[in-house]
């Protein structure tokens, strides 16, 4: 009996090693053909969607047909370089290992996905997982091109827009990312006739937090020609407050944007920031100067404005992790190919996942990186200063800082050894400035502060230029900052 039952079990065994070996058989060619096989099919959906982008498209369902296929690029995408970096962490020297699987308590996806790689059966499962998203991700954007044949020949029959650089780097820097679909919907509201006699006057709010892109949005939208073409007179408000505001003095506190003296029939769009109750002043004084067919849009960081409305609003939202990754990778390596840098793009990516993604953070540690030239050893730097950075503001606020809060940074410089005291700098509310004003812009830059570039620190209470944009409005972001210090407990 006791034969009987070692030789089933040892038949059993057999079996079980078998099928494991076949898995493992199976796996391996997927993670060897898998990764071509997503990459010539983003080649292609990127060039579909390109081609989209530079042509004048005006059909609701297309343009959100190319919004689809957008995010399914930037999914495809993220996903190839998951699968490349894990391949490079398990395979990757000293150096690289320590700082990509370096502890980070305060990403709780990060540390379950560490946790499972240093387990062997949770490395089986995680593989299992991503080789399965990577196949479905395949089928979907497989099946998505199948479907293009016909969006490709109607997009061949709008007009281009402009012509695009051959270097994604440049055209990225040079337009506004991720707002495509937001974009149109405030276009096709701005082209919309209001019904006749209704006597309402078309208002559209546009609301997200701070530095998220609102003036951004409305400055592309300004410079469209399909809405140069509909308006007459386009005005941006730039007074203080509504409260003694009137539609006779409204003007004098309005900058023009655009205006069409050959046009025979006068629209007003005008456009502003301000609060709710300021706005409803204004909108019951506005009969004077409002003709028919005029529209308004506001901006504002409160969801109150949204009740001010005639249509729905557009809410500004953070970009899609997939989505931040594309846009990161690309101002980070520049025009170099981040294929030809594995251990850069790992690490690229590991930050990439642990920052807020913020185009103003994106812009800031892409300035750090290309600084640090293409050295593993000073992205590793960077990236460990980085999640310090994290950690201590999380500790001191509860949760990380917005780009409006006050936060406290640490240099990347070399501590002195036996130092008592740590010096760091602290940054307190940011604020932007409009192109006039560029000569005030801070000469200093956190990057100078960071990475201690500068012969002299300056002491007191100084200006920090943050980043300065190089689209519409060419904004200049900057915070005021100050030198503090901090007991050094590794001495004690």
């Amino acid at each position: 009996m006791e034969a009987l039952i070692s030789a089933v079990l040892g038949d059993l065994l057999g079996k079980a090693i078998s099928f494991v070996v076949d898995k493992c058989r199976e796996q391996a060619a997927t993670a060897e053909g898998d990764p071509q096989r997503l990459q010539l099919l983003l080649m292609r959906t990127r060039t579909i969607v390109e081609e989209a982008e530079g042509r004048s498209v005006t059909n609701q369902g297309m343009i959100h047909q190319v919004g689809a296929m957008r995010e399914r690029m930037y999914r495809g995408y993220y996903l190839l370089d998951f699968f490349r970096c894990k391949g490079e962490k398990a395979g990757g020297d000293d150096e690289v290992s320590r700082c990509l699987f370096a502890p980070s308590e305060f990403n709780p996806a990060k540390r379950l996905r560490r946790v499972c790689s240093s387990n062997p059966i949770g490395s089986i499962v995680v593989c299992r997982e991503s080789s399965k998203e990577l196949k479905n991700a395949i089928l979907d954007i497989e099946n998505m091109v199948t479907d293009m044949k016909e969006f490709a020949i109607f997009l061949m029959s709008y007009p281009r827009m402009y012509r695009q650089p051959n270097n994604s780097y440049l055209f990225l820097g040079k337009c506004m990312f991720g707002r495509h679909m937001e974009k149109e919907q405030t276009i096709s509201f701005l082209l919309q006739a209001e019904p006749l006699g209704s006597g309402n006057l078309g208002v559209l709010p546009i609301v997200g937090p701070a530095f998220i892109g609102k003036s951004t949005l409305v400055e592309h939208v300004c410079y469209d020609e399909r809405v140069h073409n509909h308006f007459s007179l386009i005005l941006l408000y730039h007074g203080n407050n509504l409260k003694d505001e009137t539609g006779a003095t409204f003007r004098d506190n309005c900058v023009i944007k655009h205006q069409n003296t050959a046009s025979d029939e006068e629209r007003l769009l005008l456009l502003g920031d301000v609060d709710q109750g300021a706005w409803k002043r204004l909108l019951h004084s506005s009969e004077g100067f409002m003709t028919c067919g005029s529209k308004v849009i506001i901006t504002s960081r409160s969801e109150k404005v949204v009740s001010l409305g005639t249509t729905e609003a557009v809410r500004l939202k953070c970009l899609s992790k997939e989505a931040f990754w594309y846009f990161f990778k690309t101002i980070v390596f520049g025009s170099t190919d981040p294929d030809e840098h594995p251990k850069l793009t790992s690490i690229a990516m590991e930050l990439a996942l642990d920052m807020p993604r913020s185009f103003m953070c994106a812009y800031v540690v892409a300035a750090l990186l290309r600084a640090a030239n293409l050295s593993v050893r000073s992205w590793c730097k960077v990236h460990t200063h980085f999640r310090e950075y994290i950690r201590k503001n999380t500790l001191l606020f509860g949760e990380f800082p917005e780009d409006d809060q006050p936060r406290h940074i640490w240099s990347m410089e070399e501590t002195q050894q036996g130092s008592e005291n740590l010096e760091f700098f602290l940054l307190g509310d940011s604020y932007q400035k409009g192109p006039a004003a560029h000569s005030e812009v801070p000469q200093i830059t956190v990057v100078d502060l960071v990475c201690g570039t500068r012969s002299v620190r300056p002491r007191g209470r100084f200006e920090v230029l943050f980043w300065r944009s190089c689209i519409p409005p060419y904004y200049s972001y900057a915070s005021a900052c100050e030198f503090v210090r901090h007991k050094n407990t590794a001495t004690a």
